[in-house]
C-alpha cells in the first residue's frame, strides 16, 4: 500500500517521537524483543506516513549508513565520506571500486518501487529467477518474512552479505506493505550476526531492527526539519535552473555542483549561496570537489 499522507504541511518538529520505553526496556526472550520490534517497525511506519517526511532522501541517506555497515563487515576500512566520493565524483568511465559498487547497490535498491526487476538492477550479478525465489523464502511475520530471507542466501550464497541484506529488507518492506526498500537491517546488525541461522538470526534480526528503527525515525526528523528550511529559502533563488537543483536536494544523501542542471560557476555559487542562508551543508570540508547535502 501507499502512505496515506495528510493534505496539509505540519511543523515538521511536531514528528512523533519513539517512545523511550521501546528502546530502554531489556528484553531478552524472543517473545519481548520481537514484541518492541514490532512496536519500533509500526512507529516508523507511522512517520514514514507523515507529509514532511522527505521520503526519498530518507532512503538515499540510509541506503548510506548500510552501505558503510556492509563494507565494514568485509573488513575493509571506508567510511561514510569515502563512499560519497566513491559514487558522486565518479568521471565517465571510471570503476567505482568495491566499496562504491555496494554503495550504488543499496542506492539502487531503494530508489525505486520493490520489484523483482528493480532489485535485478540492483544486484545485476543474480538472475532475476534466482531472486524471486529467495524472495519467496520468506513467510510469516515482517521480521521472521525477512530473517528467513537472509537465512536463505547466505545459506546458498556465504559471501553474498550485500545481497542477502537488500533482498532482507525487500522482504521487510513488501510484508509491511511499503512501497520502497528502507534500509534497516545493516546498521543495526553485527557481523558476527550474519554467521548465524534459524532462531539465532530471526533474533538478531529483531533486535537489529529495535536500534536501526529508532535511528531511522530520528533521522526522518532531522532531515524533514532541514528540507522544510530548504523549501523556506528557495524562492530567494534567481539563478535559472534552481528549482529543479533544489530538488536534486530534496532527494539526494549528496550532490557534487557538476551534477546540478546549471553551467559550473552558477552552480557553485548556488551551493555557496545555499550554504550561507544554512540550507545545505557542504559535506567533505575541501576546498576542492566539493560535495553538498540537506
Amino acid at each position: 500500500m501507499k502512505f496515506a499522507r495528510p493534505d496539509h504541511i505540519s511543523d515538521p518538529d511536531m514528528l512523533p517521537q519513539m517512545p523511550v520505553w521501546v528502546t530502554s526496556a531489556r528484553a531478552e526472550t524472543i517473545e519481548d524483543v520481537a514484541f518492541l520490534s514490532g512496536a519500533a517497525l509500526n512507529h516508523l511506519h507511522v512517520v514514514l506516513g507523515r507529509n514532511e517526511v522527505p521520503h526519498a532522501l530518507l532512503r538515499d541517506r540510509l541506503a548510506l549508513r548500510a552501505a558503510e555497515a556492509c563494507v565494514a563487515f568485509s573488513g575493509r576500512f571506508e567510511r561514510a565520506g569515502d563512499l560519497r566520493d566513491a559514487v558522486h565524483l565518479l568521471r565517465p568511465g571510471d570503476l567505482p571500486g568495491p566499496a562504491g559498487e555496494t554503495y550504488l547497490s543499496w542506492r539502487r535498491a531503494a530508489e525505486r518501487p520493490v520489484s523483482v526487476k528493480a532489485l535485478g538492477r540492483a544486484l545485476p550479478a543474480f538472475e532475476p529467477g534466482q531472486i524471486a525465489t529467495w524472495l519467496d523464502a520468506g513467510e510469516g511475520a515482517p521480521v521472521k518474512r525477512a530473517a528467513l530471507v537472509l537465512d536463505a542466501v547466505l545459506t546458498e550464497a556465504p559471501r553474498a552479505e550485500v545481497p542477502a541484506l537488500i533482498l532482507a529488507d525487500a522482504a521487510l518492506a513488501q510484508a509491511l506493505g511499503w512501497d520502497h526498500v528502507v534500509p534497516l537491517l545493516a546498521a543495526g546488525l553485527k557481523r558476527t550476526d550474519l554467521r548465524k541461522r534459524g532462531d539465532d538470526l530471526r533474533l538478531a534480526c529483531h533486535r537489529a531492527l529495535i536500534s536501526s528503527t529508532r535511528e531511522a525515525v530520528r533521522l526522518a526528523a532531522d532531515l524533514a526539519r532541514r528540507t522544510a528550511h530548504l523549501k523556506a529559502v528557495a524562492p530567494k533563488l534567481r539563478a535559472k535552473g534552481a528549482g529543479d537543483a533544489v530538488d536534486m536536494f530534496l532527494t539526494r544523501d549528496a550532490v557534487a555542483p557538476g551534477a546540478l542542471p546549471l553551467p559550473d560557476r552558477a552552480a557553485r555559487r548556488l551551493c555557496d549561496r545555499l550554504v550561507d542562508l544554512g540550507a545545505v551543508r557542504e559535506l567533505t570540508g575541501r576546498d576542492t570537489f566539493r560535495l553538498y547535502g540537506v
